[in-house]
């Protein structure tokens, strides 16, 4: 079986006026992500839209690793009449494409490269500076992300560093539902261990991070 998890991950976030919603969806749901699965690399896909914060479109590519999108076929694929009339580029505003590697877990296991897109995600992308960037990452998988995947209805969470794009860190949890961060279960870990709340001192959020998304479109 394919997998369908790998270690890279493509994300592009945009927000899109009204009007042009139907167009942009049509292209997404009926040409876009069927002309990139069709990459080879490019493992599993779906899209979603922002509960908080945003911007409101996303659409998540999981890919067998970052070299994918130095592939000739990746590169090379032509823009459509469609693509260029009603596509991001076309219709959106405050557009994000950033490109990731994984960096925790260290490696790709048989249970995430099984596993399917998740019905809601919490993202976070942020920045940390050189002289506490090594303490930091070592708190972050090592403390932070394990403690939160212990709560009921957190799937798992993956970090990652950035390949193309900015900021230079992102962590992505995959919730059974939206509502996963709301519950006492979730609060009770943001400070249960001390070093809590110095460490989430020293990074610095993106705009519109930390955000929620839920699932809307998936081939």
């Amino acid at each position: 079986m394919a997998n369908k998890k790998g270690t890279g991950l493509f994300m592009v976030w945009v927000d899109v006026p009204d009007d042009k919603l139907a167009e942009f969806n049509g292209y997404y749901n009926e040409e876009h992500l069927a002309e990139l699965l069709a990459v080879p690399g490019v493992l599993n896909a779906a899209r979603y839209e922002a509960v908080s914060s945003g911007p409101k479109h996303l659409a998540c590519y999981e890919l067998e690793s970052p070299a994918v999108i130095e592939t000739d076929a990746f590169k090379n694929r032509q823009p459509t009449e469609r693509s260029l009339r009603a596509g991001p580029r076309g219709v959106g505003t405050n557009l994000i494409s950033n490109v990731y590697e994984m960096i925790y877990p260290t490696e790709l296991s048989d249970e995430i490269a099984d596993s399917d897109m998740a019905p809601a995600l919490q993202i976070g992308r942020m920045s940390i500076a050189p002289e506490n960037e090594a303490e930091w990452n070592q708190w972050y998988s090592g403390v932070y992300v394990p403690n939160y995947e212990k709560v009921p209805g957190c799937i798992r969470g993956r970090r990652w560093k950035i390949v193309r794009g900015e900021p230079q860190y992102a962590v992505v949890y995959e919730f059974e539902n939206e509502n996963v961060s709301a519950t006492e279960k979730w609060l009770e870990q943001r400070d249960i261990n001390p070093d809590n709340p110095r460490m989430r001192e020293l990074m610095t959020h993106a705009t519109g991070s930390p955000g929620i998304w839920k699932k809307t479109f998936q081939l």
